[in-house]
């Protein structure tokens, strides 16, 4: 027996999402596919009348959902299998990543605000947030609350005012969150300031980055940090109304399932991301730069976890983008986890063993001219020492000083120094690993 979700896109129905015998499927709405303005879910769903099968279906809808020991705590929580797609959607898919909202048929979508449209928290309410979604992510199961982002990390949906960020809420009915609220990581140290930190670095680079602010909450006499980052895919209009922006990450863009999003496990490489990039947006050449420095600013803060649901595709007015930076955490500061990045430079997975021509090899590969990857790359790095010593201070002034700071600020330096010596010196390659 068959068993179905609308699926709606911008406010819109664009098509049924269908579990048979087990296997997913999705077809677009005729009334969809007769629009002119119709657009496709996915880069790996086109518009097209026939149905596609669950291996073409899989990708993008389990790209929504939470990954790792947090989708099985949601399937706890919603007593479905932790293999079943189409029941944890059914569960949390009311308020996803980019514009795409699934219903049971008959249902619709929220379209005007309400008294009750938000929950607003006060601050021993979020002190008791960051101490359930270790337990309870995304708030699964909670009446009223359909909320759902990719990743193994915790991470919630909230709305915090434009005017009044320190003040934040759980969106209720379908309501667009405008944030992400992430916690520390359980077991990282001082994650809260180095994700934000990282991002406030890509900014000073004058990189496209999502915006984020560090807060706090009061527990006793110890404070509880977090992350409030800004959604890039909700935008408000002019008479203020919120609105969501569709995207899509890699992996979904490409057509292949949450579980390969790294390189070593069959998962996009640096190449596959850039030919997306060519094919995808119009013109390309802004959006295949804007990678390239992506790329150089993950490596040279030792972001080791930069894999292909690192990086989206935006569908705006203007057409596809290249989304913002986002998760940028210096993951190499911390001795425990992997020295391996999640795509290789060249043939390198391990930024020690990067040398001049593995960065001419990766531009090869991705369709760059070499001189211009060995140009830009020089230009971040003699650029980003002194701009990660600025930061820190700002940082420190702003009463957000940690310790974890200091130890990116002299990885930075290291590997900027490293990294310049190489591609100034080719001769020296192997001397240092």
């Amino acid at each position: 027996m068959a068993r179905e979700l609308a699926v709606w896109l911008f406010g819109r129905p664009v098509g049924t999402l269908a579990q048979i015998d087990g296997h997913l499927g999705f077809s677009y709405a005729p009334d969809w596919l007769a629009r002119a303005d119709s657009v496709a879910l996915s880069q790996s769903l086109p518009l097209q009348s026939e149905r596609f099968d669950d291996r073409a279906t899989r990708p993008f809808f389990a790209g929504l959902l939470p990954e790792g020991d947090k989708r099985k705590l949601i399937a706890q929580a919603l007593h479905v299998s932790r293999q079943n797609d189409f029941g944890l959607l059914g569960g949390i898919g009311g308020e996803c990543a980019g514009a795409v909202t699934l219903l049971e048929p008959g249902q619709m979508p929220q379209t005007s605000a309400t008294l009750d449209a938000v929950r607003w928290l006060e601050p021993a309410d979020v002190l008791q947030l960051l101490d359930d979604m270790p337990r309870r992510p995304m708030l699964a199961g909670e009446q009223d609350m359909r909320l759902s982002l990719a990743g193994a990390q915790d991470k919630l949906p909230v709305i915090a005012e434009p005017a009044k960020s320190e003040r934040i809420g759980l969106p209720r009915f379908g309501t667009p969150s405008t944030h992400i609220l992430k916690p520390a990581i359980p077991g990282i140290e001082g994650s809260v300031f180095n994700e934000g930190f990282c991002l406030a670095l890509a900014r000073a680079l004058k990189l496209d980055v999502a915006q984020a602010t560090i807060h706090h909450v009061q527990d006793g006499q110890n404070q509880r940090h977090y992350l409030l980052v800004e959604r890039y895919d909700r935008q408000y209009t002019p008479a203020g109304q919120l609105l969501r922006l569709h995207q899509e990450d890699f992996c979904q863009a490409l057509g292949l399932p949450p579980e390969a999003k790294y390189q070593n496990e069959g998962g996009p490489d640096l190449t596959q991301s850039f030919a997306l990039l060519r094919r995808a947006t119009r013109p390309s050449a802004p959006h295949i730069l804007k990678l390239l420095d992506f790329v150089i600013f993950n490596a040279l803060i030792g972001n080791h976890d930069a894999h292909s649901k690192n990086f989206s595709l935006l569908y705006t007015p203007r057409g596809l983008v290249l989304a913002p930076l986002y998760d940028a955490l210096s993951t190499a500061v911390y001795p425990r986890l992997t020295d391996k990045m999640a795509m290789k430079i060249g043939s390198k997975y391990k930024f020690s063993e990067v040398e001049a021509r593995h960065w001419a090899q990766f531009a090869t590969d991705a369709g760059l001219s070499p001189a211009l990857v060995k140009k830009r790359i020089l230009d971040i790095a003699r650029r980003l020492p002194d701009l990660a010593v600025s930061t820190q201070a700002a940082f420190e002034a702003q009463g957000n000083g940690h310790p974890i700071l200091t130890q990116i600020v002299t990885l930075i330096a290291q590997r900027c120094a490293l990294t310049t010596r190489r591609l100034t010196n080719p001769s020296a390659d192997g001397a240092e690993k």
